[in-house]
């Protein structure tokens, strides 16, 4: 087939040229009479493919554009964006944040970062690694993934697709401080999603790679096997008798975990109380084997960053210390709500690390002996304020520490409290794929709810 001559790789302005832009955001809100502005540019390019039973389904090449204003007269503020850099349209954004902040509340807790926390070092990082990728390739690596799930076992009845993606970014931010700090980067990725068929029974199930650099994905052979294999081990899924037992969480669903954790330990939860960890800072609400740090500065990671979206400097730091909440996840306006200093997390963590225990994931299911791994969680019913937590899920039966028969239309619960303290383990099995990355967690005395 023939298709357009784009490709992922298309030329972005440079940072130079959004710093300008930036400059002139703030010059404008000056002279319109603000007392501090902030702004934030970017620009971003991909190429996005999906194909499905061997034929091409989608084929995207985007290219966004976003200028967003934030300007202060004292402690009101205002808010506009625009997707036009044009020098009349920097000029109307401006005014319209201007017009919004004249008729806005003061509020104590506005205003930008303080100055001496500003970023003034800023680490190679990285993260800008291009693919010079034409759609007919992305096309064939697509195909080829899908094509090695259909073929890996017979039990595969269908195909949702497979994808192959890449983009790139260019942002500056910059406020009235003086500060202005550019970043570029690149994420790249293969998906595929089947479904597996014996009988009356069907299962669906997935897998992906991401990553900065397309050296780093796995090939798409072998992210269409894994599909494929997921999707057929879940087949002959049963209910299970309700009962409390040991409960592992593959990597994937523990991010999941240690994201409830996040939520209530994040700035605009607590200060708001709407969170079950409310004043539990210097408190143990972790096994004291449990360790979690955040490591900003770590090459090629999704997470990584020099300075948060308000120009803050990053640093690691450990959020919890041998089970010991060492500190919150704010942004400026949360740490001024509650009395604090941010903790550069405007805009979430960076490379989030729950620190691995001793077992890979075959340990893990020894150690737990008899009980139930999950590998798949449906369903919202996580109540932030009092921690309760229940869930739809799947998995499989463990037996004498082997992983067994697949189970189905169970769910499980519990309250986030009990469950975080009862972390029995951490798997050395960690999934780098995203800002939290963390192993296997096996819980213990969980309710599954079956029969």
């Amino acid at each position: 087939m023939t298709t357009p001559t784009v490709t992922a790789s298309a030329a972005l302005p440079t940072t130079d040229e959004l710093a300008k832009i930036v400059q002139q955001v703030l010059d404008e809100a000056k002279r319109q009479g603000a007392s501090a502005a902030e702004a934030s540019v970017s620009v971003g390019t991909g190429l996005s493919v999906n194909v499905r039973r061997g034929e091409v389904d989608t084929l995207e090449h985007e290219r966004d554009r976003s200028l967003g204003v934030a300007v202060y007269f004292g402690q009101r503020q205002g808010t506009a964006a625009s997707a036009d850099f044009s020098a009349q349209s920097v000029r109307d954004t401006v005014s319209a944040a201007c017009s919004i902040a004249r008729y806005t509340s003061e509020d104590p807790a506005q205003g930008l970062a303080d100055p001496e926390l500003m970023a003034t070092e800023f680490p190679e990082l990285d993260l800008d690694h291009p693919w010079d990728l034409e759609p007919d390739a992305a096309i064939d690596l697509a195909l080829a993934c899908e094509a090695a799930a259909l073929d890996a076992d017979s039990r595969i009845s269908n195909s949702e697709g497979a994808g192959v993606s890449t983009g790139r970014s260019v942002r500056v931010y910059g406020n009235s401080h003086g500060f202005i700090g550019a970043t570029e980067g690149t994420r790249h990725g293969v998906n595929c999603v089947v479904v597996a068929g014996e009988g009356a029974g069907m299962q669906r199930d997935f897998w992906y790679t991401v990553g900065r650099h397309a050296d780093e994905l796995e090939a798409p052979e072998a992210v269409g096997r894994k599909a494929a294999a997921r999707a057929v081990r879940r087949l002959g899924g049963r209910q299970i008798a309700t009962g409390r037992m040991p409960v592992l969480y593959v990597p994937e669903m523990a991010r999941g975990m240690i994201g409830h954790f996040l939520g209530a330990v994040r700035g605009g939860s607590l200060y708001r109380h709407a969170s079950f960890l409310l004043d539990h800072l210097g408190e143990r609400v972790f096994p004291e084997h449990v360790t979690m740090t955040e490591y900003p500065h770590l090459p090629r990671a999704l997470g990584s960053a020099a300075f948060d979206n308000e120009g803050v400097a990053t640093r690691d730091r450990t959020l919890v210390d041998a089970g010991v909440l060492q500190g919150y996840v704010l942004d400026t306006y949360s740490a001024r709500k509650l009395g604090m200093t941010t903790t550069g997390n405007a805009g979430g963590v960076h490379n989030l690390t729950v620190h691995p225990g001793e077992h890979d994931f075959e340990g893990l299911l020894r150690e737990m002996g008899n009980g139930l791994v999950v590998t798949e969680l449906m369903g919202q019913g996580v109540n932030a304020v009092t921690g309760d937590y229940s869930r739809g899920a799947a998995g499989f039966l463990v037996t004498n520490g082997e992983l067994g028969e697949p189970v189905e239309e169970i769910t499980v619960a519990g309250n986030l409290r009990d469950m975080f303290r009862n972390l029995r383990a951490v798997g050395s099995d960690m999934d780098t794929r995203g800002s939290v990355r963390t192993g296997s967690l096996l819980l213990d005395d969980v309710t599954v709810a079956g029969q």
